[in-house]
């Protein structure tokens, strides 16, 4: 079948004195049924080119879901007297949310069942699930087209009754404030999606009267609204890439003013926690680049208030702050390995818990009570299931609650070897690599790898177990994640070094990886294969411009790899509030960066790499056309005979599918054209 050639439709794009022609900008209007055909014979094709897989592909997802528990259920914990669980039912789609009163033992009461809820969706999404004070009500959010515009409704949990009246175009999440009855909830802009208001809907009323309570009027901010752990206050948070702002608001009057927390200023982040009578703060304040904490009284909220708890260290990462009782637990980030750092209140004993590889990832889970000595945390690495651990703080013991089931008998952690490698970037740079193999590898430069990355938004990529992995692993295929700049992985620098007019820094990391596992005898370009999705698969679009001869294979998930075009179109959602991530292109000399490493702008005649691009036509994150404009230019100008195949989910969006099993058949698709590609089919 000849792949399809995409009408050539001339369209000048002038900015700065500068002139772009684009072709296939005509793709944008996903109203043209032009369009809709065009994408369709697309997938016809994806269909044809990957038809001798199709069994293959099959095998491989009920490979991959086998290894998965179907009637599973998370851990419960424990909140304001109920005990809450998330369970799946064996043949089912989507979890089941439950609670029991006090006791583990009590009667189950279904909050949601969303299989039946998703019933006649080809998407169905819950989120933002929210308990009222006094555990009568519960908010939650749907969204059925994968738009990320949820639907907040009320039920009654005495009753089952869902309450008619419906908050349309919301972020799905919620707050009640202490009374009970007054819901405060975040909309989106119509057309940018930006979250760019607090409304406050009163139990009862039509929701046309609920009252604007804050708009967030500069369009590079959005803004959200929370309850603090202590219950006390009501935090309104406005962010963009740089700044944030808190107002807060005594939880038991609603109808009150908010008050400022502390004004925002360019360049200065800081989050805040509540305890007793005092605010702690997560901030950059003093140039802390890597951060630090510092605490003020809850009546004087100001930064000149504010006095140091956990001094900056250049060296150490502050990520996050967990308040209890007699202890608090600082989450840090020390050459790339997380650490939990466990402190008293009255200074009687501080330690770290204890890690022991250099491939694990740890985290504070889900610790919703103050009143407590037990910390629950996560803990996983390459080759080690997810555990859900209960440590008392004070005893030092620590219970495995759970361990991520593997129903693979043939599955034996000791059968992998993990790793941590260092490549050296261009300007001299140490770059981390986490990578795990099935124990036998010969470095004789014929191993199969699937390089991992994303390397944007400060956004750490850590390393993590996988079940469908081992689809990949067990036939052979190193996986490595490339711990690139514009991710945290070494602290807050490793992200300013990656962003704004150091991008290019990420790309050439990435790169500088491959050539160092193929310069070890890992691969061979005829075996290096590179993934990423989203700002990973602009990471994806860079490299193939730039090295694609390092390649065989190529799997660009949404990706986002128009950048010029799509920074410069304020009304596409998310471009205002990226600026300070990506720069502004309204501005010459960001436009001019920009566009010199811009993936669809500087594709070239050349030959590319065997490349699978997948979409959703109902994306707001990446739109849909910015994948299929790139394919349609890489046919044009690509000089080699290696397969470029763009697959669009015509009723999905940035996430891809919803359902628990539906998301494995994307997986083996992928994984079906990574074999394939290597000559293995079963």
């Amino acid at each position: 079948m000849k792949a399809p050639q995409a009408e050539k439709i001339v369209t000048q794009l002038e900015k700065h004195g500068d002139v772009r022609i684009d072709n296939y900008y005509w793709l944008k209007d996903r109203e043209d049924p032009k369009v809709i055909d065009y994408l369709n014979q697309e997938n016809a094709y994806y269909d044809e080119m990957t038809a001798h897989t199709k069994d293959f592909q099959k095998s491989l997802f009920e490979e991959m879901k086998a290894r998965i528990k179907e009637d599973d259920e998370s851990v419960p914990y424990k909140y304001n007297g109920y005990w809450y669980i998330t369970r799946y039912e064996k043949g089912k789609d989507y979890p089941v949310y439950t609670r029991k009163k006090e006791s583990l033992e009590a009667n189950e009461e279904i909050l949601f069942d969303c299989n039946e809820m998703a019933k006649g969706h080809s998407y169905f999404k819950l989120v933002g699930l929210n308990i009222s004070l006094d555990n009568k009500l519960v908010a939650f959010g749907v969204d059925t087209v994968s738009r990320r515009k949820y639907t907040i409704q009320i039920k009654n949990l005495e009753t089952g009754l869902v309450y008619p009246e419906k908050i349309e175009t919301t972020t799905g999440g919620s707050t009640w404030a202490n009374d009970n009855e007054t819901l405060f909830y975040t909309r989106k802009d119509e057309e940018t999606l930006r979250s760019d208001k607090i409304y406050k809907h009163t139990l009862g009323e039509d929701t046309t009267n609920d009252s604007l309570v804050f708009t967030e009027e500069d369009e590079t901010f959005g803004t959200t609204i929370y309850k603090t752990k202590s219950k006390k206050y009501l935090v309104i948070a406005s962010y963009s890439t740089l700044s944030t702002e808190y107002q807060f608001l005594n939880a038991d009057n609603p109808h009150g003013t908010f008050k400022i927390f502390q004004k925002r200023e360019r360049g200065l982040e800081y989050s805040v926690s509540h305890f007793e009578d005092h605010f702690y703060i997560v901030t950059n304040k003093d140039k802390a680049t890597n951060f630090k904490v510092m605490k003020t009284h809850e009546d004087a909220t100001s930064q000149h208030h504010w006095q140091d708890l956990i001094p900056h260290r250049a060296d150490v990462y502050v990520e996050d702050f967990d308040i209890f009782k007699d202890y608090y637990v600082v989450s840090e980030r020390s050459n790339g390995l997380n650490e939990l750092k466990i402190v008293r209140w009255d200074g009687g004993d501080a330690y770290y818990l204890p890690f022991d590889n250099e491939t694990y990832t740890a985290y504070v889970s889900v610790n919703v009570d103050f009143d407590t000595e037990i910390l629950r945390y996560g803990y996983t690495s390459l080759a080690t299931p997810s555990s859900t651990i209960d440590f008392n703080m004070r005893t030092k013991e620590k219970e495995v609650k759970k361990e991520q089931p593997v129903l693979d008998n043939t599955f034996d952690k000791s059968n992998y070897i993990e790793e941590r490698l260092w490549a050296t970037a261009d300007d001299g740079t140490k770059i981390p690599i986490s990578l795990i193999y099935k124990k036998g590898l010969k470095k004789d430069g014929k191993n199969p790898i699937m390089q991992y990355g994303y390397g944007s938004y400060g956004a750490t990529i850590d390393p993590y177990f996988s079940t469908t992995r081992l689809s990949l692993l067990n036939r052979g295929f190193v996986y490595a994640i490339a711990h690139i700049r514009g991710g945290q992985y070494l602290g807050r620098p490793w992200y300013e070094d990656g962003k704004m007019f150091n991008k290019k820094n990420t790309f050439s990391d990435f790169i500088a990886i491959s050539k160092h596992l193929i310069n070890e005898n890992y691969t061979s370009p005829e075996h290096l294969y590179a993934m990423g999705g989203s700002a990973g698969g602009l990471l994806m679009g860079a490299v193939i411009n730039l090295a694609p001869e390092l390649y065989n294979g190529i799997i660009a998930a949404v990706p986002f790899i128009d950048v010029v075009t799509t920074m410069l179109d304020d009304s596409i959602p998310l471009t205002t509030g990226e600026y300070d991530e990506w720069g502004n292109p309204n501005n010459k000399d960001s436009y001019e960066y920009m566009k010199s490493y811009s993936p669809y702008d500087n594709v070239g005649a050349k030959e590319y790499p065997n490349l699978l691009v997948t979409t959703g036509v109902h994306d707001s994150q990446v739109q849909y056309w910015e994948p299929a404009k790139w394919v349609a230019k890489l046919r044009e100008l690509n000089t080699g005979n290696n397969k470029i195949l763009l697959h669009t989910n015509m009723e999905t969006g940035h996430g891809g599918a919803s359902g628990r099993f539906e998301a494995l058949k994307e997986t083996a698709e992928d994984f079906a054209f990574l074999l394939d590609l290597e000559g293995v089919n079963e």
